[in-house]
């Protein structure tokens, strides 16, 4: 029997993954390039549903309810300065942890594959 490994399963799953978040959010609030856009957020509900996210898109539970991209990203007309910026902390975030380059990888892939949704909003 088969049992494919998800990536959720890989880094350790929710609470590996709410560390990463954690450091995460550390970088990008100490960078001027993207720290604006987080001036007025409840950094902890960001936390928790950015959590819940890469969770759901690194093959855990769904348990995100939050806004579409797209509806979440409107009207901060993001550019891809922002968003290099934010997938670079999240690579050195899941680099902290040990997670291996193959699966950082992975994760950066999936990312990049909601640029449409974020960028220019």
């Amino acid at each position: 029997m088969d049992q494919t490994i998800t990536l959720y399963e890989k880094i350790g799953g929710e609470p590996a993954i709410a560390k990463v978040v954690d450091y995460f959010y550390e970088l990008i609030l100490a960078d001027d390039t993207v720290n604006e856009f987080f001036k007025n957020t409840d950094m902890e509900k960001q936390r928790k549903h950015q959590t819940k996210f890469i969770s759901f898109a690194l093959g855990g539970p769904n348990q995100y309810s939050g806004l579409s991209m797209a509806r979440a990203h409107k009207g901060m007309n993001l550019q891809p300065v922002h968003f290099n910026a934010v997938a670079n902390h999240l690579s050195e975030a899941l680099a902290h942890f040990e997670v291996p380059k193959p699966e950082i990888d992975q994760v950066i892939t999936h990312v990049a594959s909601l640029k449409d949704d974020i960028l220019y909003k």
